[in-house]
């Protein structure tokens, strides 16, 4: 890949739209698509996915825990879905959530962030709360590759605020000081740098300004989890341009037909588009 990750994912935000969707091909989902819970139906659902968005949204994110459950046949799935994805021209994030430290941390680096690895994504969720620094060889890895990682920053779920709302010695808290590291990692990068951080879209207005970033926040909750585009712009502000807002079950639930899941997204980003831009 020649431009870096900052920069595909610019160019897919500004042509596309703000909108990254979820393939999460969870039980119910797959219940309420008549499909059966195992593999034939995880790859009916993941491969209509990517051919009904993967030419027109932003981004797609797969949940790999919900692929993982199959085992290796569904990490194959998984595996074809990435590459389907990123061959129609949508930024794929992993939304894996990876995180521990020292050669650990660099076996998730060549799995997912390497490009000579079947499940090379764009992007990489990951957890900081080993430490920021405990990520390192992902944040290597992916500067080299030309890839990208989003850390957990401020997460909407009720136990995140136990961690991230902790203050520390500096007076500030722990998402604070972990979005300053991302900031500082991502310097001057232009248009942004590869290291982003995860927002909940229904947290409260943060006390900091999330502006200093210089990286891409990812949103996950809109839709069905509650977040809407009016959120994204209470929470980010004049910051919004570099959200990436990320709608799941609100945009799969109008599926299985491709039609369905074409119409839930145009209409998300609609919505979106007319509050952000």
């Amino acid at each position: 890949m020649g431009s870096t990750f900052g920069a595909r994912l610019r160019t897919a935000l500004d042509t596309r739209g703000p909108l990254c969707a979820g393939i999460d091909p969870h039980s119910s989902l797959l219940a309420q698509w008549d499909l059966t819970d195992d593999v034939a139906g995880l790859e009916r659902f993941s491969f209509t996915v990517v051919e009904a968005l993967a030419d027109r949204v932003a981004a797609l994110k797969p949940q790999s825990a919900f692929f993982e459950r199959f085992g290796s046949r569904g990490i194959a799935v998984l595996e074809r879905t990435v590459a389907d994805a990123r061959s129609a021209g949508a930024v794929v994030i992993m939304d894996a959530k990876r995180g521990d430290i020292g050669s650990t941390v660099a076996a998730y680096a060549d799995a997912y962030l390497d490009p000579t690895s079947p499940l090379f994504s764009d992007a990489l969720t990951a957890s900081p709360y080993l430490g920021f620094g405990s990520l390192e060889p992902l944040y290597t890895l992916a500067e080299k590759n030309n890839a990208g990682v989003f850390v957990l920053g401020l997460t909407s779920n009720p136990e995140g605020a136990q961690v991230q709302g902790a203050v520390g010695a500096s007076g500030r808290t722990v998402a604070e000081e972990i979005i300053a590291a991302a900031a500082a990692r991502n310097g001057d990068a232009s248009p942004m740098g590869p290291i982003g951080v995860v927002v909940g879209g229904t947290v409260e207005t943060p006390s900091f300004d999330l502006s200093r970033l210089n990286g891409a926040y990812l949103v996950p909750g809109i839709g069905a989890q509650g977040a809407t585009a009016a959120d994204v712009k209470r929470i980010f502000g004049s910051g919004a341009r570099n959200v990436v807002p990320a709608s799941s079950r609100e945009i799969l639930r109008s599926g299985p037909s491709a039609a369905g899941l074409r119409d839930a997204a145009a209409r998300t980003v609609e919505e979106l588009q007319g509050i952000l831009d």
